[in-house]
């Protein structure tokens, strides 16, 4: 590591929405190594300062998690301090019935690529006894408006606290779940809010409560307005 104290941290979905907006926060004292499915062309310019970047797209879990892999192996990464499995797909059905295909996306790219990339991550983060990072969302509880979205983010759930059972003391696992939150994510589904999304959080604040939690090791965290009005916010900024 060039920098005293800097932590080797792999962030997933991180070219857009939280995603890249925790990788900014975390690059001013952290070494980076985001992955998407953008290409390299695509991200010249947008990425934080100094971090890497490897193209996986994860509607294709086992070939998603070769390629990682081997981007973290070609960038010399032999550990991981923080592995944060960001990256997923969400679709809002107008009658309330996802199709086959979206289904299929859906649970390829929020749970089953997670899943093997949990797996495969495992001896690297081993190595710094570091701690592997799923981001949920609030949604795991059930959500009308996103049915498989909502399953795959329940398996999500119900993966890391399994994985924090069997991993206990080699690698901790956490699992933190978003509330709405002002990014892209919506309009990608084909769901307009309205005037819901002014209550949305702003995506820096959530970054900076994700950051915070991400230190702390805990599991499960629910990053809400509640705990933005508790300075969950402007606590995560001391990182």
């Amino acid at each position: 590591m060039t920098r005293s104290g800097a932590r080797r941290i792999l962030i997933t979905g991180g070219t857009s929405g939280l995603g890249l907006a925790v990788a900014k926060k975390l690059a001013r004292h952290h070494k980076l190594l985001l992955s998407g499915r953008k290409s390299q062309i695509e991200m010249a310019g947008a990425l934080p300062r100094g971090a890497g970047y490897i193209v996986a797209d994860q509607r294709d879990p086992e070939r998603s998690t070769e390629v990682l892999l081997r981007g973290i192996r070609d960038f010399g990464w032999d550990s991981l301090d923080n592995a944060v499995l960001n990256a997923g797909v969400g679709f809002a059905p107008a009658d309330g019935l996802d199709g086959p295909e979206a289904i299929r996306e859906t649970l390829d790219v929020n749970l089953v690529a997670a899943m093997l990339q949990a797996q495969a991550l495992f001896p690297l983060l081993a190595k710094s006894r570091g701690t592997l990072t799923f981001i949920g969302s609030v949604a795991h509880t059930g959500s009308a408006t996103f049915p498989a979205y909502a399953a795959s983010k329940a398996g999500l759930h119900g993966l890391a606290r399994s994985l924090r059972s069997e991993w206990g003391g080699r690698v901790s696992v956490q699992v933190l779940h978003p509330g709405p939150t002002k990014t892209d994510m919506h309009a990608k589904a084909g769901h307009d809010p309205g005037r819901m999304r002014a209550l949305f959080l702003e995506p820096g604040d959530v970054a900076a409560m994700m950051a915070s939690a991400i230190a702390s090791r805990r599991s499960p965290v629910t990053l809400s307005w509640l705990r933005y009005l508790s300075g969950g916010a402007y606590l995560g900024r001391r990182l």
